[in-house]
């Protein structure tokens, strides 16, 4: 960690606690700043506010967040990445002109590591952990550690690196918006569609966010981006960086892509694209992004295929289990909307038995239909959008549709359903908050599930 002198004496004001905030805290403390917390969440319910409450070294604010809160004077406002700018607090900082930056740039700071930082609608988690593993290999130094918007505080692990280390942040656009300095040397674009627009107002604005991944990178860095997507290869000429593409559509012969089945880098075969463990078109696309960046690294075809043979996915995200009696079965917890179902689905070419189903959010799932008559052979559903459901899967000719009570329930159903070769997956198409705390706990009690019918344990 660096020994930075930036906020020594420095008044800042955190805003929002969670992991981020929490840790930026006691790091700006560190750093000799003067901190003040503000967390909407009550004091006698809010674990962070009271640990930081104990020590004496904080101002804690804590309940409705309100404009007087900055009447104390502030230099600079650290701000959870999932508040919004137009919040009055916020408002108030900005017409101030307060400096505000998010967690991540707080880490750059203090970070001695190489900096890579992975952005996308889709995939960042999936291709931030492939990056990892993969420059985890023939290692003789060091090591690779992910952070950020994959649940990890940026600033925590920035905090144990050191100059022989290498840093893969996994960066939302939330994160990104409140960075000035932030400066990847290796910075990855996997895609960009319409999300977040309740936040960012316009796809514009959401796309320029997005960007500012690259925003300080100059001739000596590498940006790589999606080369599928005519509107990614204009955007990348707004970069200084070295321009490293990656394509599963067409070949690219600067960068990864997929040819007859097969991922290549620079024209050199590295591996059969059909030996990705994780499924779908979707993962070619993260795994030619990794593969580009490994490359840029030295890995050899050998550290590349080592990990992507044997890494079965993200937990929760299109997760692979086990496999008993000639049935895969897969986590996809995650999926709490349809098109995360869609691309779950699609990734199969094994006839699927589907567990679906959870919070009604008002509308229903016409849409899945062609999804559920090109790929399942049956589903079993459950949580308050089952009628829902059914009629999507009566509409598509779904052969066999059962009733279950939970996600749990459902999978011994769903294995009288199968035969083997079969894939077994809960993919929901719906938020958890009907039946579960979040998807993680739902996804936590499909696997337990799995490995009390099947005797085995979950495969890591």
């Amino acid at each position: 960690m660096k020994a930075i002198k930036t906020y020594q004496g420095k008044k800042v004001i955190v805003v929002g606690l969670a992991k981020s905030g929490f840790n930026a805290a006691k790091l700006l403390h560190q750093l000799g700043a003067v901190v003040t917390v503000s967390d909407q969440q009550p004091l006698d319910k809010n674990t962070e506010a009271q640990e930081l409450t104990a020590t004496g070294n904080f101002t804690v604010l804590t309940g409705k967040q309100t404009p007087d809160q900055l009447d104390a004077g502030f230099d600079l406002m650290v701000k959870n990445p999932g508040i919004p700018y137009d919040v009055p607090i916020v408002q108030a900082a900005l017409e101030q002109k307060l400096p505000i930056i998010t967690e991540i740039e707080l880490a750059s700071e203090i970070n001695e590591a190489e900096l890579i930082a992975v952005t996308g609608s889709n995939g960042k988690t999936t291709t931030t952990t492939m990056i990892t593993k993969m420059l985890n290999q023939e290692r003789t130094a060091g090591r690779s550690a992910y952070a950020g918007n994959i649940g990890i505080p940026a600033s925590k692990v920035a905090e144990t690196m050191t100059s022989d280390d290498t840093l893969v942040l996994e960066t939302s656009s939330f994160m990104l918006l409140g960075v000035t300095a932030f400066h990847p040397h290796v910075a990855v674009l996997i895609n960009i569609f319409s999300n977040h627009l309740d936040y960012h107002k316009t796809r514009e604005n959401y796309v320029k966010a997005k960007m500012r991944i690259t925003m300080n990178q100059t001739a000596d860095d590498y940006f790589v981006v999606n080369f599928d997507s005519k509107e990614l290869i204009g955007l990348s000429k707004q970069s200084k960086a070295k321009i490293v593409p990656f394509s599963r559509e067409g070949v690219t012969h600067e960068g990864a892509y997929e040819s007859d089945g097969n991922l290549y880098f620079k024209d050199e075969l590295v591996m059969a694209a059909a030996d990705i463990k994780v499924p779908g078109d979707h993962n070619v696309e993260n795994a030619l992004a990794a593969i580009a960046v490994a490359k840029i690294h030295g890995k050899s075809n050998e550290a590349i295929k080592h990990v992507l043979t044997t890494f079965g996915g993200v937990r929760h995200r299109t997760q692979y289990v086990l496999t008993s009696e000639g049935r895969q079965f897969y986590n996809d917890s995650k999926a709490t909307d349809m098109e995360a179902t869609e691309m779950a689905l699609k990734g199969f070419k094994q006839p699927v038995v589907l567990l679906a189903g959870g919070l009604d959010r008002g509308y229903t799932f016409e849409r899945l239909v062609p999804f559920f008559k090109a790929h399942v052979k049956g589903i079993v559903l459950f949580g308050e959008t089952k009628d829902l459901l059914k009629d999507a899967a009566e509409q598509a000719g779904v052969p066999t549709i059962k009733m279950s009570e939970n996600a749990e329930t459902a999978v011994p159903t769903a294995y009288e359903m199968s035969a083997p070769g079969d894939v077994i997956l809960l993919s929901p198409a719906n938020a958890s908050w009907d039946q579960y705390p979040n998807f993680e706990v739902r996804g936590d009690k499909f696997i337990q599930a799995v490995e009390t019918l099947t005797g085995k344990k979950e495969e890591q």
